[in-house]
């Protein structure tokens, strides 16, 4: 996907606008957000929810193993349940089939890039075509992604593949957003902290998986040689 060369606050102000503008209409659109995870949503889906009816899309069949898919899937229901009782909210969850060895098979022609590089890009393109398709099918009023709140996802980035994307589907179905921007990042950290929230302690995938179980050999490896000079 080609470099769109925005400013850096442009799409950050355009979802602000949009956001403001539907506020001031009264009218409640329909939202699909693309869900990867209970801490990054912890802040958001409530803001947005003040706005649009919410539905969360967990479509993630990166998440590599499937008993990591299932703690992090169990993690955000629960969280849904809570938000839904103590806001007052209707916040509805749909989840995508697993199917993590397709999911890869795509990914295999970048496997060997870096953490953060073409191969993350290319995840979060699958992962949002796919989520983009389903707001389109069931007639959502608008559609986008939470990871824009996230410190190690590019928001410029996932923004750009959201104009893509509404080119391709000529439409403009995607709501352009930084949720990290007007402590959005520190407003995420106390909704997950004040719920004891489960975080994760890698991205996802089979690969961030590996260099996880590596990082951890390497630490384990580390104390070890500690323990022998001391």
């Amino acid at each position: 996907m080609d470099r769109i060369n925005r400013p850096k606050l442009h799409y950050y102000n355009l979802g602000v606008a949009k956001i403001e503008e539907i506020r001031a209409s009264k009218m409640r659109p329909r939202l699909l957000l693309h869900s990867c995870c209970a801490p990054c949503n912890s802040y958001v889906m409530v803001m947005l929810s003040e706005v649009f009816d919410v539905t969360l899309l967990y479509n993630n069949s990166n998440i590599y193993p499937k008993s990591e898919y299932t703690i992090r899937f169990d993690e955000l229901k629960a969280y849904t349940e809570h938000v839904n009782e103590k806001y007052n909210c209707n916040i509805k969850i749909v989840e995508v089939n697993y199917d993590t060895i397709s999911y890869h098979k795509k990914l295999a022609q970048v496997n060997d890039d870096k953490e953060g590089g073409l191969r993350c890009q290319t995840c979060y393109e699958i992962r949002m075509d796919e989520a983009y398709g389903y707001a389109l099918e069931n007639d959502f009023d608008y559609f986008t992604t939470v990871m824009s709140i996230s410190v190690h996802k590019n928001s410029i980035i996932l923004n750009e593949i959201g104009e893509h994307l509404n080119q391709k589907y000529q439409s403009n179905l995607y709501l352009f957003s930084d949720f990290k921007k007007k402590d959005g990042l520190l407003k995420s950290k106390q909704f997950s902290d004040d719920f004891k929230m489960y975080r994760q302690q890698y991205c996802g995938c089979a690969y961030s998986y590996s260099a996880y179980l590596k990082r951890g050999n390497n630490e384990k490896s580390n104390v070890q040689k500690t323990n022998i000079t001391n």
